[in-house]
């Protein structure tokens, strides 16, 4: 007989793990007991060698559907003769913890048979759930994860409720969201006017038949609130793009089940797989030709989707089909104004969704972490991230070292923050553009909490180059801490390399929109090379810069970027060009603009250069969302069976390679003047881009003897590129490294700026 104590780390608390841990023990005839702590799951456990052994190998290899375990120790400890049962014990606080918290997640199978079975107690209650589904980061204020450490915990619960939770073989044991409608959390619906119409069970049956006559309504979700109307109502879909101010930018949908989103989308093994997954995100999908309107998605042939994933969902889908809609199919877009952080609570959406939403679906479920849907796209079998957040946030980035803690504060636009706690990086929810107060709000809070769960405080912060992004003017207001800067594109291939958990030198692109580069430029196109042991950095190659007349005003009206790229070659500027008639007046600024040089910063920006071409070729002159001139120039080509491409050329100056942007511009104006299908050139270009690329960095790659080629930045969140690109590379001998855990976007700048002061840290004294 032995007795040995176990310590568990990883996902661990709030999954089921101990009432785990007592069933096994319980099946095994063992004693001892199990808590939770700030080490980790603490098991003190004894019985015979063999089915200690077993207990052992069943404790790592039969996990329940949420727990993940990260480190697992075991040791001899002296035998209790006393003990005649195992029991799980009160919670143990301490400085610090290992634990690692769950993501919010869809609501299991067992509980969706509860909310649809009349005789079950739950039947159509909107917050069911047990240890393997529901709420979990959003809902939690810190470790031990107990219910008094949750926004549970003012819901105290009813006789039954805790008869489940204390019942070792009930799956809603020290289920701490647990509740039901005698004791939990319920919905209520309002109007504009904040009068009450309906609560509960009626009020959900008053959505469904509100959305089915065409209205806008603000729901309170898991981390905030939807925006939803019925997306086959053209009519609804045009208002609420008007009132939420996005006219162009696709909206996702929810649809009930996988075999109603095969209807409308092409599905394959790997998104079927992940759109069933415990994180239900938006996936991005090829849309069919069905009864859908164009207005869902006007730039793209794809079309965002995701399943129902709390009880509420299914619940309102239910009562949509009972009202005649066989195949319904809802809007469900971020409960926000453009550029505003999703709303949180009652009073704050009501006060700035107002006039958005015609009704209001609250509850009284305090949500205490904003969490937006994340959203993914598949290439074959790997994740391609456009946002990340719910369900997968506050899964953490696992790196090849351990090292101190660091807080990464990310960039302008697309904003994470990163907090490094030893080998683990825990990126945030996305945050949004931090323009606005609201959003700058949001950031500060998600520092706040992620440092208060995780129970660290760096040792270190790093910031974008840039000095005036409001990261950098947070950063520069902690006196207590160190500070470090790092330059956008350089903290694209940090991240890459953490991502990957590479030791040894990398060169890679980042291609993306824009970033304040090191020599007052603005980059975008930037092969790097990187020495993660020594946080080395530098640039071997770009694009040749060309001109932003207006600055960031050519962001917003790339036009301008046409105009100067015409300019720049001595093109006929008279001719009638796609803007001319709107923007006949601005021209004349526009070149005197360009002539003296005045207010037309240079970049080397790949984005950019693809928001020119989209103009020359009458795509947009105004955008209204990012990326909106590269998203349709992708559009257009994507269906395209041409092999051709252009001629590209390199020169050197200075040390530095450079891709002549003027000669590939030129021979795309060829084609253009002789009227070639916009979707061939576009075609044409993207082939073009992908080679020249992996050559140039193969050739560089190969003189230095470096194995790997890497890519990151928002341009890698183009389908084509993000597919096409590795696959060239492994074609020339190399080991391709691209984003599947982040995504390439801004979201990543974090997580690259935390691992470069953390590996800072690990070679310099900042004390």
């Amino acid at each position: 007989m032995t007795r040995k104590q176990i310590i568990v780390n990883g996902r661990v608390q709030g999954v089921g793990f101990r009432p785990f841990v007592y069933r096994l023990a319980k099946e095994l005839g063992l004693t001892g007991w199990v808590k939770n702590s700030s080490l980790g799951v603490v098991i003190e456990i004894q019985g015979e060698e063999r089915s200690l052994d077993k207990f052992i190998y069943n404790l790592q290899n039969k996990l329940p559907r949420l727990a993940k375990i990260v480190d697992l120790k075991v040791k001899d400890i002296d035998f209790c003769r006393e003990e005649s049962e195992f029991n799980i014990v009160l919670s143990q606080k301490g400085d610090g913890h290992n634990v690692l918290i769950s993501p919010d997640v869809c609501i299991c199978d067992d509980c969706k048979k509860d909310i649809f079975d009349p005789n079950n107690r739950r039947y159509l209650y909107p917050f069911t759930n047990c240890t393997n589904c529901g709420p979990r980061y959003t809902i939690t204020y810190s470790i031990p994860y107990d219910r008094a450490k949750t926004s549970m915990s003012c819901f105290p619960m009813c006789e039954k409720c805790f008869a489940e939770y204390k019942d070792p073989l009930d799956r809603r044991f020290h289920a701490q969201p647990n509740a039901c409608p005698e004791c939990g959390p319920h919905v209520w619906l309002v109007n504009r006017k904040g009068e009450l119409l309906e609560e509960r069970e009626n009020a959900l049956r008053k959505v469904a038949e509100l959305l089915l006559n065409g209205k806008v309504i603000a729901i309170k979700g898991l981390g905030g609130f939807h925006l939803a109307c019925d997306a086959k109502n053209s009519e609804a879909v045009l208002e609420l793009r008007k009132r939420k101010n996005r006219p162009h930018k696709s909206l996702a949908v929810m649809v009930d089940n996988l075999q109603d989103v095969k209807v409308i989308c092409e599905v394959n093994d790997f998104e079927a797989n992940v759109l069933t997954s415990p994180a239900h995100p938006i996936v991005v999908l090829q849309r069919k030709n069905c009864f859908l309107n164009e207005y869902l998605a006007p730039d793209t042939n794809t079309l965002g989707v995701m399943l129902p994933y709390t009880p509420l969902h299914f619940i309102l889908f239910k009562f949509l089909k009972e009202l005649g809609e066989d195949l319904p199919v809802l809007v469900m877009t971020s409960g926000n104004s453009s550029s505003e952080p999703i709303s949180l609570g009652n009073r704050e959406a009501f006060s700035r969704l107002s006039h958005i939403a015609d009704f209001f679906l609250f509850h009284n479920r305090d949500i205490l972490i904003r969490c937006d849907d994340s959203v993914v796209a598949l290439n074959r079998e790997k994740k391609l991230f456009f946002r990340r957040a719910r369900g997968y946030v506050p899964t953490p980035i696992f790196l090849a070292q351990k090292g101190k803690c660091v807080l990464g504060v990310g960039p302008e636009l697309k904003n994470t923050i990163c907090v490094i706690k030893q080998d683990q990086a825990f990126v945030s929810q996305h945050i949004g553009d931090l323009k606005n107060l609201e959003t700058y709000k949001f950031f500060l809070e998600t520092i706040e909490h992620l440092q208060k769960i995780l129970e660290v405080k760096p040792e270190l912060i790093v910031c974008d180059l840039h000095p005036d992004y409001l990261s950098t003017n947070f950063a520069q207001e902690q006196k207590e801490i160190p500070i470090l800067s790092l330059q956008h594109h350089f903290a694209h291939i940090y991240s890459l390399v953490a991502e990957n958990k590479i030791e040894s030198p990398v060169l890679a692109w980042a291609l993306d929109g824009t970033g304040l580069g090191e020599d007052g430029n603005l980059w975008g196109a930037e092969l790097i090379y990187v020495d993660p042991n020594k946080g080395e950095h530098y640039r071997l190659a770009t694009f040749d810069p060309i001109p932003l007349p207006g600055g960031e005003k050519a962001v917003l009206e790339p036009w301008r970027i046409a105009y100067a790229l015409l300019w720049k070659i001595g093109e006929d500027l008279g001719y009638n060009w796609k803007w001319k008639k709107e923007f006949f007046k601005a021209e004349k600024i526009i070149f005197e603009m360009l002539e003296k040089g005045v207010n037309c910063p240079l970049s080397s920006s790949l984005g950019r250069f693809l928001d020119g071409v989209a103009s020359l070729l009458g795509l947009v002159n105004v955008i209204s969302y990012e990326g909106q001139g590269p998203i349709l120039l992708e559009k257009i080509q994507s269906n395209i069976d041409c092999q051709e491409t252009y001629d590209w050329n390199f020169f050197e100056k200075k040390g530095l390679v450079y891709v002549d942007t003027l000669f590939l511009f030129k021979q795309v104006l060829v084609d253009f003047k002789n009227k070639v299908s916009f979707a061939v050139i576009s075609k044409k270009l993207h082939s073009t881009l992908i080679k020249l690329l992996v050559n140039l960095g193969h050739d560089l790659a190969k003189k230095m003897n470096i194995k790997y080629l890497g890519f990151s930045g928002g341009v890698m969140q183009n389908r084509t590129f993000s597919f096409l690109l590795p696959e060239e590379t492994k074609k020339k001998g190399l080991i391709p490294l691209i984003h599947t855990k982040l995504p390439p976007n801004d979201g990543s700048i974090s997580l690259g700026q935390a691992f470069y002061g953390q590996i800072k840290l690990r070679n310099t004294n900042f004390n």
